[in-house]
């Protein structure tokens, strides 16, 4: 989880409820949220329209039950939708059981990625 700051959080909020270039979904079972996704559209040198999964979460109690997989396909839905030439996400090197999942799913290109520090 990335440490945020009550004004990160409260402007997360504020975007994703005014659907500010960021985006949400959530999955319910019997009335009761067990996983979402937060994703957002960007341009490219390459293309106008990028579709990036920022967030992907489901109930630990919930996994392995197809939650996942569901928020991941609504996603690429919304990214056809909305003419988005590719639908990609990151992941950490050491999440194996997503990554088990998103083998299935998509091709992993090779990149790895490098945070340039702010400090």
């Amino acid at each position: 989880m990335t440490p945020t700051s009550d004004v990160e959080y409260e402007d997360a909020w504020d975007r994703l409820l005014n659907r500010d270039h960021v985006f949400g979904i959530g999955a319910k079972l019997d009335g009761e949220l067990v996983g979402f996704a937060h994703y957002l559209f960007h341009t490219s040198a390459w293309t106008p329209t990028v579709c990036y999964l920022q967030d992907l979460f489901t109930a630990p109690e919930m996994r392995g039950k197809g939650i996942a997989r569901s928020l991941i396909e609504k996603v690429a839905e919304k990214s056809t939708k909305r003419g988005a030439s590719r639908f990609y996400w990151l992941t950490q090197e050491s999440n194996v059981v997503a990554r088990g999942l998103y083998e299935k799913l998509a091709k992993h290109n090779g990149f790895i990625r490098y945070d340039y520090s702010r400090a």
